[in-house]
């Protein structure tokens, strides 16, 4: 289809926007505002019929808006203070590092080597390496605290941009027209990506949870820790392909504290269920955006030699707002 000089340099914009937003790590406030966005939104349609004064579509968002932002901000404490208490990570990174320790005896040679001389070897490793980066600790810190901040702009802004869609329309100029054609198309590519993303990690989360406390409990098998690895499985399922990386990592060390064989039990369950897990990833993810698996893994894999992890988080969302376009235009 014939496109316009409109068209083409509102593409241009969407793509240095998309671009500086990695380059100036910005992706945790566009990730905000558009989850407080598209949640308003999911809430107000079904409200919004049954008003008919605008005035009061008005007040309803408006409420609804803060609601959510202040939903996203208290569910995200309870879930710093839920791995941060007692039996949090903290208390899973140090079991993770006693069943190491303990399991030295049968471990391989190779794996040993990789390892430190014991948990006191363990922490004098640490404690030289936090001497010799300091600067680099300080620095997490305070990107840390900017990232939180941005995050909570973030969440203002996406209440702000879902506020103003219940306003009077104003006329808008061709390319004001048209980027707003390109923000709408990628707080679509994000709904259907992250909604998808949350159902997997449910999915996946419910499975680890039977495993846990149902199946091994039935044989007589009780882990520590278990709610924290089953908050952890969800949290981190929210990243494609890493997610499940990390949580399976955590489950079979700490099976390794009860016996070798319950490890290697959890590493067999836990492998069947992510062949399952790859074909519903597939269906669901791959049914959003008529894409296949292997089309985000190649994505994933570029955005990540160019971005780090936060290509990583944003690979999705990106493949699927740029093929959007591309069938807005016939192409694919």
């Amino acid at each position: 289809m014939p496109t316009t000089r409109i068209q083409q340099a509102s593409w241009l914009l969407a793509g240095l926007a998309l671009f500086f937003i990695l380059h100036l790590h910005l992706l945790p406030a566009l990730l905000a505002g558009m989850l407080v966005y598209e949640l308003v939104h999911l809430m107000a349609t079904p409200l919004e019929r049954h008003l008919s004064n605008r005035r009061a579509k008005i007040a309803a968002v408006l409420l609804l808006a803060i609601l959510v932002v202040a939903i996203v901000g208290v569910g995200a404490t309870l879930a710093v203070a839920f791995f941060h208490g007692n039996g949090g990570l903290a208390a899973l990174a140090q079991k993770m590092a006693e069943t190491l320790e303990n399991s030295r005896h049968w471990l391989p040679t190779w794996l040993l080597e990789m390892l430190p001389d014991g948990i006191d070897a363990q922490k004098a490793a640490a404690a030289q390496w936090l001497r010799e980066h300091t600067s680099v600790v300080q620095g997490a810190g305070k990107e840390a605290g900017i990232g939180l901040a941005h995050v909570l702009i973030g969440l203002v802004i996406g209440a702000m941009l879902a506020l103003s869609e219940a306003l009077p329309e104003h006329s808008r100029r061709p390319l004001a027209t048209a980027l707003k054609e390109r923000a709408h198309r990628l707080a679509d590519a994000f709904r259907r990506i992250v909604f998808a993303q949350v159902r997997i990690s449910a999915l996946n989360t419910l499975f680890t949870a039977i495993y846990l406390a149902l199946l091994l409990p039935a044989f007589g098998v009780h882990l520590p820790l278990t709610k924290t690895m089953i908050g952890l499985t969800f949290v981190v399922g929210l990243l494609p392909v890493i997610g499940n990386l990390v949580s399976n990592t955590v489950i079979v060390v700490v099976s390794l504290a009860h016996s070798p064989q319950t490890a290697l039990a959890s590493l067999a369950f836990l492998v069947v269920i992510h062949k399952l897990e790859y074909f519903l990833n597939a269906r669901i993810v791959g049914s959003q955006i008529s894409a296949r698996a292997w089309e985000l893994l190649l994505a994933m894999l570029a955005m990540e030699a160019a971005f780090g992890l936060p290509g990583v988080v944003a690979a999705p969302i990106y493949y699927a707002y740029i093929k959007s376009e591309l069938a807005a235009l016939g192409l694919v």
